[in-house]
């Protein structure tokens, strides 16, 4: 098994990978509501479990590539036919390292019973596909090996039941389509458990004692609510018929440290009881005050992130945090009709937004402004266009991928957008109305039939769904995190986010981009027509002053500026670009152009030291790309002759992302680096030879690859064994959160992200830092 996919650390991309279920929860329990926590196993783990069954003349023995044609009207052999797969499927024997793997993962909950509950993504949604809730029911088990391997089985076989295949069959879903996997969760004690559904019209809750299982088996007439949405006032209740209660079979719990009367061990689940309930709580409502109002609080929350229209499924914890309310299931409303969709791409930057597209055909040929509140559709985005987006409400481009420069910028800037989706510019009229999902990774043509509540209701949501949250509780997450002793640190261009970023759990700017930041000064002129004009003092004040901003908010705390690293193909705006083959992947970048024309290098140095006399040492220099230790020694007298060094606390850093730097760093070290920045995204292009530009390699520009997380391990071991830092601050760590673990446990003293990944970087960080601390106490006390 590659990995587990922990829902506080699921991205965009590995949604076909984990389920709807579980990305959803992921998306909220990242926005900080308090989701019960869990791991999936992938989609991919099913589909190499059917693969590894060894009977050749098994029904199953071409799956997951047959699409299993039946003749659903003959119930007989229907029947036959779904028995025989699930039969197979649950006397088959599943992997070892799997059920290992699973098992030490659940061991960190201190729990004897988890729920797994299988979580579904069809690769094709066709327009008679109905809501599958209810097909497919979860699964409950002792924590155990025996029975997590038994419950995997029971989970995956459910896809081949009678009525599942029947289903299949009749919305015309293939078997490749369906991705299956299965969410991981810990079950304890409940004081009550239900659901809340909300509609504009109203919302209504229903709750009962103990575990939701009963409302879901409908064994109980639960409670209701009825909840007016604006106010949250409660407008009516009605006390239900609830004579038995579910728990679990765990004589630690403190829900049951009384006799209980008439406990019953629930036979298809071993880990759970059954229990009736005396006569006075019968009588009572299952939700106290307290708990009603917390729960409609957090709808109202849930409103912003979700829309007017969603399901949710909580449960009030009994053991852990007494009397927390815990989200386990999140189920929002489609907010397009599926066959609406007419373009997909790569889900860029996260956020929906409805809006009217502008359509540019040469990106070459940029307008003065852009008008406010629409959407960009563009071939392609160089990173001169950073002051014409501030006022865009989302991005389409045809080309690039998750690290190109329109993903890049949009994500820094908090703006929903789609990359590589193909023929774009062609198939989207200028003025249409679009809805752009950027956690999809789709667009969708808003036609003038949809319900009156997408185009009032629902558009008012998404239009603010780009914008920073207000009500998102970031404020309750960031007040009670964990200590962690590894640097967070954020990725920085523009002064308009340092407000919103200082509120942040950030030890300080581990990538201040010189490039991005000098756009807003330089009025669509190189600094070479700056300086070649005589404005080069009015330009040392200006980029002083943008430094100086950055420097004075995160004081004490340090901000490494790095110097500038420009190709002349990112600035086709800017007049006198450097002299470079526009064909040229690489171009003339880095220390390498300071060489050629140091004029430009010399006026940033100026800018560092004009900041430094102002009285703020906390700034630092990151160098770009420097492919040999002559061109860093050619840089380091350069900051020796500005007098920057003369500032102790000064450190002179540099970018590792040219390969060469896995061989040389010993010879940087004694030339002088103070330490080193991991760049993932050129250290990725350069060793895998993929242009990280181009979104139809997506696929093989893969920042997990063996051979880049091994020269990343490397560069992180040499740096400690040369006694410097060592940094990362490229975007596979906010991309795919999972390497975290590696990172922290290979030693890397900082990682630094973009401001929207601050929070679950946090979190993995801890998390990671807390199972070291374990295994090493596992290990001193074996």
């Amino acid at each position: 098994m590659d990995k587990l996919y922990w829902l506080d650390q699921i991205k965009l991309q590995d949604r076909a990978k984990v389920g709807d279920k579980a990305f959803y929860l992921s998306k909220i329990i990242q926005r900080g509501y308090p989701v019960m926590p869990g791991f999936v196993v992938s989609a991919e783990i099913f589909a190499k479990f059917l693969e590894n069954l060894n009977s050749s003349e098994s029904l199953v023995a071409d799956l997951p590539h047959s699409s299993l044609h039946l003749d659903v009207t003959n119930w007989r052999q229907l029947q036959q036919v779904a028995s025989r797969l699930r039969q197979e499927i649950l006397t088959a024997t599943v992997t070892q390292e799997w059920v290992s793997t699973i098992f030490q993962a659940t061991r960190e909950w201190q729990t004897s019973c988890l729920i797994l509950r299988p979580t579904l993504a069809v690769s094709t949604a066709t327009p008679g596909m109905k809501n599958i809730s209810g097909l497919l029911e979860s699964v409950y088990c002792q924590c155990e090996p025996e029975a997590i391997a038994l419950a995997l089985k029971r989970t995956w076989s459910q896809i081949f039941r009678a009525r599942s295949l029947l289903y299949w069959q009749n919305s015309g879903i293939n078997l490749q389509q369906i991705n299956l996997a299965v969410l991981v969760q810990p079950v304890e004690n409940a004081i009550a458990s239900g659901l809340l559904t909300a509609n504009p019209s109203g919302w209504e809750i229903e709750a009962t004692w103990g575990l939701g299982i009963a409302i879901a088996l409908g064994e109980v007439q639960p409670d209701v609510y009825y909840i007016q949405p604006e106010t949250g006032v409660v407008l009516e209740q009605q006390l239900g018929n609830k004579m038995l209660a579910y728990g679990v079979d765990d004589a630690a719990s403190g829900v049951f440290s009384q006799p209980v009367p008439n406990l019953v061990l629930t036979p298809d689940r071993t880990c759970l009881i059954t229990y009736q309930l005396p006569e006075a709580q019968q009588k009572q409502y299952s939700l106290q005050e307290e708990y009603l109002q917390k729960i409609i609080a957090l709808g109202t929350q849930l409103v912003s992130e979700l829309g007017k229209t969603f399901t949710i499924k909580w449960t009030i914890a009994g053991q852990t945090i007494p009397g927390k309310v815990y989200i386990t299931q999140v189920s929002p409303s489609q907010s397009v009709i599926p066959h609406l969709h007419f373009i997909r791409g790569l889900g860029a930057a996260g956020g929906r937004v409805v809006a009217t597209a502008l359509v540019i055909i040469n990106p070459q040929h940029q307008p003065e402004q852009l008008p406010k509140g629409v959407i960009l559709v563009i071939p392609t985005i160089t990173p001169d266009w950073l002051p014409l987006l501030q006022q865009v409400a989302g991005i389409i481009t045809e080309q690039g991928g998750l690290t190109s420069h329109a993903a890049i910028l949009a994500r820094e800037l908090g703006i929903a957008a789609v990359v590589n989706a193909t023929s774009a510019t062609t198939l989207i009229q200028n003025g249409e109305r679009l809805l752009l999902d950027g956690d999809r990774g789709e667009v969708y043509r808003i036609k003038g039939d949809l319900k009156e509540e997408m185009e009032r209701g629902r558009e008012e949501n998404l239009l603010s769904s780009h914008q920073p949250n207000p009500k998102a509780p970031h404020s309750s997450v960031t007040s009670h995190l964990p200590m962690i002793a590894t640097q967070l640190l954020v990725n920085l261009s523009q002064f308009t986010l340092i407000e919103q970023v200082q509120s942040l759990p950030v030890d300080g700017v581990g990538l201040l981009r010189s490039e991005l930041m000098a756009l807003n000064i330089l009025n669509g002129q190189h600094p070479n027509s700056w300086i070649l004009s005589g404005r080069q003092a009015e330009l040392l004040e200006l980029w002083s002053e943008q430094i100086m901003q950055f420097a004075r908010a995160f004081a004490p705390r340090p901000v490494f500026y790095r110097s500038l690293d420009w190709r002349s193909q990112d600035l086709p705006s800017l007049s006198n670009s450097l002299q470079s083959s526009p064909q040229s992947m690489l171009g003339e970048r880095g220390t390498f152009s300071y060489l050629r024309n140091p004029a430009v290098f010399e006026l940033e140095l100026k800018a560092l030291a004009s900041v430094q006399q102002a009285g703020y040492n906390n700034v630092n220099l990151l160098l770009p790309f420097v492919r040999t230790v002559e061109e860093f020694v050619f840089c380091r007298r350069k900051v020796e002759q500005a007098f920057l060094t003369e500032v102790t606390q000064f450190q002179l850093w540099m970018m590792a992302e040219v390969p060469s730097v896995l061989f040389l760093l010993p010879e940087y070290v004694k030339a002088g680096v103070a330490g080193i920045s991991i760049g993932t995204n050129d250290l990725t292009q350069l060793l895998l030879g993929v242009d990280r530009e181009q979104g139809q390699l997506a696929k093989v520009f893969n920042e997990r690859h063996p051979a880049v997380m091994s020269a990343i391990a490397q560069l992180i071991q040499m740096a400690e064994s040369a006694g410097i830092p060592c940094s990362i601050c490229g975007q596979a760590p906010a991309l795919y959160p999972e390497i975290i673990d590696k990172l922290v446990e290979w030693g890397i003293t900082s990682i630094s992200v973009e401001p929207e990944a601050v929070e679950r970087t946090y979190q993995a960080i801890a998390r990671a830092e807390q199972r070291l601390i374990l295994a090493a106490a596992r290990r001193k006390l074996n």
